[in-house]
């Protein structure tokens, strides 16, 4: 079966004053139909920028300058503007952070999703005003009558994000990339998001990308996981895999690094150093000057290799089982 979206050798790069600075490199993966793909890793690791590369929504000086990005099979980097803007929001949609950015704080929700659906699609007025209920009551908002009527700021932070999600899915694309939607929500409003966006993929058969770098969210919502680090991905495979034994060292050092719940009064445990610059990269592997397990043999960039049974790790010392970074 085709996957929904593949990449493949995704590139984006900046040209800075002190020269081109590769922001993704080697990026290739995939989203089948009704999964649910995590991608995690520290801020500036490249996650929410291999979102805006798959909607080509980077501006200069950063554009996309290798790879392919195949949806259904198409590679969608060469179309025109023109197709590419019949594309988003009707085939592929994202959900960003602030759900602000999405909505317009001078217009009513009405007017909002009315514009989206007209966008694409010729609808009478009933019609319009039908799939705008329908779409609200599906995202649990009460009472969608009086809600199309309000404007953004009337409503809460939880209520703007099932707003921007109702927008998103308007179209039943078959792509949703969500940008560390539930980020700024607390818990209570984080976990409904989290079981209605679960429920409507499942439902509706909807490939979703879920960027986060929360990996206590993406243990309970994704199928597979994906680890960046500094541009590329460093692991890959099934969520359980991973997270019960992970093979590279930065993906159990990020596990080590969340709270265990009951374990209180000692330290927990840190990578040590930071992500290094994309303008000052390490030769070789860009995690070794912060790994324990660094060799001379790190020296060079390490290939995203085949690890077990559906797995892929970019390490020449990946870790056994149970085995600590």
């Amino acid at each position: 079966m085709t996957p929904v979206l593949e990449l493949r050798d995704l590139q984006t790069s900046f040209e800075m004053p002190e020269g081109t600075v590769h922001a993704l490199r080697e990026l290739s993966l995939s989203v089948s139909r009704g999964e649910i793909l995590g991608l995690v890793g520290e801020s500036g690791s490249g996650k929410s920028l291999t979102g805006f590369s798959i909607n080509r929504l980077i501006s200069p000086p950063g554009r996309v300058t290798k790879g392919e990005v195949r949806l259904h099979g198409r590679d969608i980097l060469p179309l025109p503007d023109s197709e590419m803007r019949k594309l988003r929001g009707r085939k592929i949609a994202m959900i960003f952070q602030d759900p602000m950015m999405t909505l317009n704080p001078v217009l009513r929700i009405e007017t909002q999703i009315r514009d989206v659906l007209l966008a694409h699609e010729k609808l009478s007025k009933s019609e319009v005003r039908a799939r705008a209920l329908a779409a609200l009551d599906e995202v649990g908002i009460p009472a969608p009558e009086e809600r199309l009527r309000v404007y953004p700021h009337q409503l809460s932070g939880g209520m703007r994000q099932r707003v921007a999600i109702a927008i998103a899915l308007l179209h039943k694309p078959d792509l949703v990339i969500a940008d560390e939607p539930t980020t700024a929500l607390d818990v209570t409003i984080q976990g409904q998001i989290l079981a209605l966006v679960q429920r409507l993929c499942r439902d509706r058969g909807t490939a979703l990308i879920w960027i986060s770098h929360d990996l206590a969210v993406v243990a309970g919502l994704a199928d597979r996981i994906a680890v960046m680090y500094a541009g590329r991905i460093v692991e890959e495979g099934p969520i359980d895999d991973i997270l019960d034994a992970p093979a590279h060292p930065y993906t159990r050092g990020l596990i080590d690094s969340v709270p265990v719940p009951g374990q209180r009064g000692g330290r927990l445990r840190q990578i040590p150093g930071r992500m290094p610059a994309l303008t000052d990269l390490p030769t070789g592997c860009a995690f070794a000057p912060r790994c324990a397990r660094a060799t001379e043999n790190c020296a060079e960039v390490p290939q995203l290799m085949p690890f077990g049974e559906d797995r892929k790790v970019r390490c020449v010392h990946p870790l056994a089982a149970g085995e600590a970074a």
